[in-house]
This record gives structure tokens, sequence and C-alpha cells, in this order.
């Protein structure tokens, strides 16, 4: 998506450490948002992510204009920008494609669903989202080639999916995983801070804060999940906050557990304001 931070660059810097060629894609994909959401006032800047690319040393950026409209020219531009190739492809607007039921369109109907993964969490309350997710990476794996493919693990659910889906569909890609990127106060990194009113901002930092206290407690010995998903969502609620979900889950199936015995993945949305958070600890005893 659109307004990297530090979070994304340090994507790229794990990268770094494997591959020789370092690709990014940047794509506002309208298959993760239903109507109701905010695909219109996700924060875009193309000319400042370009100079942030540039800057850690980006190969080329793939920044499609449109994976879903067929029936646009199909027009690709490709520029150099600061030494890396920088290309644009397709026209039209995809979101008038998608679900379109009339004679003769050519627009996209093949979509692709990681079945169980994609029900819990996150999926409960975007229901579309993941379908979106797993459709539009299959397709830039396809488009790019990839040997190595780095996801930030603060959206641990997605990156379980996408390793899932290319295990199943047998893409000869290694998906890995890196840890969660945050600011100095505590606060994930996401492009959506930006919308947090100040007072909104200093009210979310009691998921972390309370995510990293129940991690603690288990590492001492509360292995009670209940007890464990009470105290964040007390908080979170204490602080203003609004919890779409707080949950304990196994770390690959995303599976509610009421005990932990195993690694598990403690996993949350909340709102603040207008302003859906995700964040998550991973607990291994």
């Amino acid at each position: 998506m659109d307004y990297l931070h530090d979070g994304h660059l340090s994507l790229i810097r794990e990268a770094q450490k494997d591959a020789e060629i370092i690709v990014v894609s940047i794509y506002d994909n309208p298959a993760q948002f239903s109507p109701s959401e905010d695909l219109s006032t996700y924060p875009s800047d193309l000319d400042r992510d370009l100079k942030k690319l540039s800057d850690i040393g980006v190969d080329a950026v793939f920044h499609p204009l449109d994976l879903y409209d067929y029936g646009g020219s199909g027009e690709t531009k490709s520029e150099s920008v600061d030494n890396m190739e920088f290309t644009e492809e397709g026209e039209g607007n995809a979101v008038s494609c998608i679900g379109d039921k009339g004679e003769g369109r050519l627009g996209h109907e093949t979509w692709i669903r990681v079945e169980r993964l994609t029900k819990r969490l996150c999926g409960k309350s975007r229901p579309v989202f993941f379908k979106g997710v797993a459709t539009v990476v299959a397709k830039l794996f396809n488009i790019v080639e990839p040997d190595i493919a780095i996801f930030g693990k603060k959206d641990y659910q997605q990156w379980r999916i996408i390793c899932r889906m290319v295990r199943d569909l047998d893409f000869g890609i290694q998906v890995i995983g890196s840890d969660t990127v945050r600011e100095i106060d505590g606060l994930a990194m996401s492009s959506r801070n930006v919308h947090l009113k100040p007072e909104e901002r200093e009210k979310a930092l009691s998921i972390g804060q309370s995510l990293l206290r129940a991690k603690l407690e288990a590492l001492k010995g509360q292995t009670s999940c209940t007890e464990l998903r009470n105290s964040v969502v007390q908080a979170i609620t204490g602080s203003g906050g609004r919890v779409d979900y707080a949950e304990i889950v196994d770390q690959e199936t995303v599976v509610a557990v009421e005990e932990i015995k195993a690694p598990v993945v403690f996993c949350v949305a909340a709102w603040f304001g207008k302003v859906r958070l995700i964040d998550n600890a991973e607990i291994n005893l």
C-alpha cells in the first residue's frame, strides 16, 4: 500500500540480507476494501515514497495503476527514477469491474481464497479483505516472479495466509516474516497512524502496552487466555478504544486457544476514533 514508513523500509533491509535485486510493489488494492471502508482516504504520496525507496537502495518499483480492469488500454509506462526502474501498468477503474455482470465486459472474476485461515480475526469484520489480499499477491508474484518475499508480522494473519497460499499453490517463493516495527513510544507503525488525532494517538498506546503486559504475565506462568484477554480488553476500552477482537491463537492456524500450551500469538484490532489499528505479540513459552 501507499505512504511508506520505517516499518516498510525494515522489510527492504531484511530483503537486502538475502537478495541481489530488490523490487518493491506499491499498489492500493481496491479488492481489499468494502464500499464502507477507507480506500478513498488511505494516505498516499508517491513522490515521497519513491524518494524513500531511492535513498534506501531499491532496484525497481512496480506501481500498477489497475490490476483488475482488462477492458483498459493495457498501456505500460516505464521510466528511471533516481536509478530505480519505475513501471506503471494499465488504465481504468478496478472497482467498476469487480462483480460486474454486464454482457461483453472483460472484468476480473478469478479470486483466491485461503479458506479456514481467512474466517477468523480480521476476516470476521472485513469479509472481503483476505480474498483481495490473496488474489493481488498471487498476481504480483506471477508478474514479478520473486525468489523471496518479505511480509511484516504486524499483519500476522495476512502473513500466515500468504505462507499457506504459497505452499498450497506451489509457488517457488520463500516467504519471510519480519518483526513489527514500533514508534519510539511503542505504537506499532501503520500508514493509518497519520489519521489519529493527538489525543487518540496517546490513548492508542494502550494496545501495545497491554499486549506487552499480557506477554510478560504469560511468561511468568499465567496460561489462562480468558484472564489475559480480559486484561487487554479492559486496558483498551478504559482508554477510550473500541475492541474489534482480542484473541490468543495458535501461531500457524490462528485458531483461538483457551490455555497457552504451545507457541501462540495475541492478536488485537481496535478502533480509536475513526481509525482501526491492529497489533500482536508472539508468546513462545
